[in-house]
């Protein structure tokens, strides 16, 4: 059985955590400082050590450093607040594995884990950071997803900015992901940056870093989110959040290919691939002068769109199964896969969540199935009773249907007089004999 060492403060979180590791079958023993962690590890061996970054009597870094000089072999992932990611970064150069960031996502740390245990038990020389295969995301069979998928393909291997633009829920941090993980790059770090969640005051210390004394509160230096991705890629998501000043330094950053730490007379070099998302229009805020004109064409050298669900109904149940055979592996259950009516109403639903709406619908319909398919009586009410969703072949089958009436009708009311009802329906005669022909209209 794996055995899993976990270090929290937060006592609720740190035990409702191991008992959701205790189902899936792992042996988990908590502490609740490093003093403590220190003992179990001196008690014991661990595949895994869990350490929060902030601990109340040391940090999460000297654990990290103590593991690995007195037990190599132990793999140890940092969790951390959005505030502390550059510094898991920097952690990963001192022997963690990796890092995931708090609010914890089950199924990420699931994830990171069972990576962690398969580097663990490979051979020395072999051993890396996961490859593009590991990024979850799944293309569909849709002509629009395909064509999608090459430009991914196309563009992966450049240092092109690239500026995603797509719905809230539709994968663009997905694209993004798998975009550095077919580069030259999959081997450095991978750093997201929520643009939307960052204070105004804040933002030139987080992407740019400060040094010690800068302003009050600055109690240590402090490396930006640029020069922690260095090598690397940083992904910019919700990019039209950012305000107008720290547009200007963003700018003059990407065009050096330099920063300065606030209250720093220097200069710091960085190296990163850039790729930004955005579920605005960030034309109309160029035009209305809410986005720099000059900044959104330096991010914007090559743009992809994540698609919506509503736009390739024919992808919907490959998402789905995917879905179901995520949650089972989460869950434990069974689940063998939907009931025609449930996909029905899949296909008919405009998934306003898109892809994040979905997982969710799909999970909570796999933990309340009791049967071997999921039914309608197992997905929310409000699927079913949602308007059906027209999409552009429905239109056109529709349009078809009532051209066809129209002509019969006009027809009808002139005797089968072509010319009269060519001056009826206000369409020349040639175009109603070639409709008639189209539609095997006697």
């Amino acid at each position: 059985m794996v055995r899993i060492l976990l270090v929290d403060d937060d006592t609720t979180f740190c035990l409702m955590l191991k008992t959701w590791l205790v189902k899936r079958g792992f042996d988990v023993t908590e502490a609740f400082s490093v003093d403590a962690a220190l003992k179990a590890l001196s008690a014991g061996q661990y595949d895994v050590a869990l350490t929060d970054l902030r601990l109340p009597d040391k940090d999460g870094i000297f654990l990290l450093e103590k593991i690995k000089a007195t037990y190599p072999k132990t793999q140890v992932i940092l969790m951390t607040g959005y505030a502390d990611i550059q510094t898991a970064v920097h952690a990963m150069k001192s022997g963690a594995f990796d890092y995931v960031a708090k609010p914890i996502i089950p199924d990420e740390i699931l994830k990171k884990i069972q990576e962690a245990l398969e580097q663990k038990s490979m051979p020395e020389g072999k051993k890396g950071r996961p490859e593009s295969q590991d990024v979850p995301y799944i293309k569909g069979n849709s002509p629009e997803s395909q064509k999608l998928f090459e430009y991914i393909r196309l563009v992966a291997p450049t240092m092109m900015t690239v500026l995603i633009t797509g719905e809230s829920g539709s994968g663009k941090e997905y694209i993004a992901r798998l975009i550095h993980a077919q580069s030259s790059r999959k081997n450095a770090p991978f750093v997201a940056v929520d643009c939307g969640a960052i204070p105004k005051d804040l933002a030139a210390s987080e992407f740019f870093g400060h040094v010690k004394g800068a302003f009050t509160g600055a109690v240590n230096d402090k490396t930006g989110y640029f020069v922690a991705a260095s090598g690397g890629t940083i992904f910019l998501d919700e990019i039209g959040n950012l305000s107008y000043d720290v547009q200007v330094q963003l700018l003059r950053a990407l065009e050096e290919r330099k920063v300065k730490p606030v209250g720093s007379d220097k200069e710091v070099s960085f190296d990163v691939r850039i790729i930004s998302a955005t579920n605005e229009n960030l034309k109309k805020a160029v035009a209305e002068g809410s986005f720099r004109e000059d900044l959104y064409h330096r991010l914007n050298e090559f743009s992809l769109t994540a698609l919506s669900l509503r736009d390739r109904p024919e992808d919907i149940p490959i998402f789905a199964n995917h879905f179901l055979t995520t949650s089972n592996e989460e869950l434990g259950k069974a689940v063998v896969g939907f009931d025609d009516a449930v996909m029905n109403i899949f296909k008919n639903y405009s998934w306003p969540g898109n892809l994040r709406e979905m997982r969710n619908v799909v999970k909570r319909a796999t933990l309340l199935c009791q049967h071997e398919f999921i039914s309608p009586e197992d997905i929310p009410a409000e699927l079913a009773a949602a308007p059906v969703v027209q999409t552009i072949q429905d239109l056109a089958l529709r349009r078809e249907k009532n051209e066809v009436d129209l002509i019969r009708e006009a027809l009808a009311k002139c005797n089968n007089n072509k010319s009269e009802a060519a001056r009826m329906l206000k369409i020349d005669r040639k175009t109603l004999y070639n409709k008639m022909k189209l539609y095997s209209i006697d």
